[in-house]
């Protein structure tokens, strides 16, 4: 299984960014992906999750209701929709993925597929 995170940039406060990871290696039907972050200084911090299907999604309390997971299955693709955004948003942004479940998994060390991480830098 490969990922391949992209679409990290420099937005200032109130803004958006959407942010891209793409999957192969494997059909992803009964997987979990997930966006997980760690800013400078700081533990790798779980952000959200969706399973494949679509039918289910989970948010840290710090960023629902302003970030938004989502998947295009033709594009084996997973999203993560970023809005009003703060400096304290500011990190490096992976995605994980883990096969054969429905599970919401929220420890990174429950995923063994990570990308490589895009950095999402918010200005005041």
């Amino acid at each position: 299984v490969q990922l391949q995170a992209s679409g990290g940039g420099l937005v200032q406060a109130g803004g958006s960014l959407r942010l891209s990871c793409g999957a192969s290696g494997r059909t992803f039907n009964g997987a979990t992906m997930a966006w997980f972050r760690r800013a400078l200084g700081k533990e790798r911090e779980f952000l959200a999750a969706i399973i494949w299907s679509g039918y289910s999604s989970a948010y840290a309390d710090s960023v629902k209701g302003r970030f938004t997971i989502s998947r295009d299955s033709a594009k084996n693709t997973v999203y993560l929709e970023m809005n009003s955004l703060k400096p304290e948003d500011t990190a490096v942004y992976y995605c994980a993925a883990k096969t054969s479940t429905t599970v919401l998994g929220r420890s990174a060390t429950w995923y063994p597929y990570w990308g490589q991480g895009t950095l999402v830098t918010v200005s005041s």
